[in-house]
């Protein structure tokens, strides 16, 4: 169980790895609002990543119910992206700079730990890449799962530990760069993501529902 183990480790890494929206928002939340909605930000989008795993172990890969409903999925996620986005763009707007003597990241503690949970974890329920990836997962389990009906749980085990890695390399090294930064370009940042996530989104759910 061993090499399925790492094999979902390894799974769970990749597919967190790359820099989409919600790397972004895991990003922007550690400068803006500290470590805390940082890591509830990347444990959310674990807890999702450790979710699909779990259907695709349980079987409804077999059905095609995760790809019936990818479109749908892919609208709702795009919607809320945008949403973040354009509330980021708000606080750009509405918000002063922030004094120069104030540190750099972790300004302004975040409250709403359980709100930067839940909605990365339906942001990344929604990503249809998400989806595809994790229906090809059984393909990863090869020759190491035959005949042990236990493997595909110890897969899944592996996708969120793989997941949760990511995520917390990624809070870290912003936290180190956060920390490096002035106070007033942490305002900017709000603009520069709230933008990239209004545009991202829009493109998500326009394209699905155009195509």
């Amino acid at each position: 169980m061993l090499e399925v183990l790492l094999k979902g480790i390894g799974i769970g890494f990749a597919i967190a790895a790359p820099v989409g929206p919600i790397g972004l928002l895991c990003i922007r939340r550690t400068l803006i609002d500290g470590r805390a909605a940082g890591l509830a930000t990347g444990l959310g989008a674990a807890t999702a990543d450790g979710s699909y795993g779990l259907m695709v172990a349980a079987g409804f890969a077999a059905t095609g119910v995760l790809v019936s409903y990818a479109a749908p999925l892919a609208v709702a996620g795009g919607v809320l992206v945008a949403l973040l986005g354009a509330m980021s763009l708000k606080r750009f707007f509405v918000t002063p700079d922030m004094p120069e003597t104030q540190p750099a990241s972790g300004v302004r503690p975040y409250r709403g730990v359980a709100t930067a949970w839940t909605t990365t974890f339906f942001l990344t329920l929604s990503n249809p890449m998400t989806i595809l990836a994790f229906i090809g997962m059984v393909a990863a389990l090869g020759s190491a799962a035959s005949g042990n009906p236990a493997a595909p749980y110890w897969l899944v085990i592996g996708v969120f530990a793989g997941s949760a890695l990511w995520w917390l390399l990624l809070v870290q090294l912003a936290l180190f760069v956060g920390n490096r930064m002035k106070p007033a370009a942490l305002r900017w940042l709000d603009f520069v993501s709230g933008t990239v996530l209004l545009v991202w989104g829009g493109w998500i759910a326009g394209g699905t529902m155009i195509g």
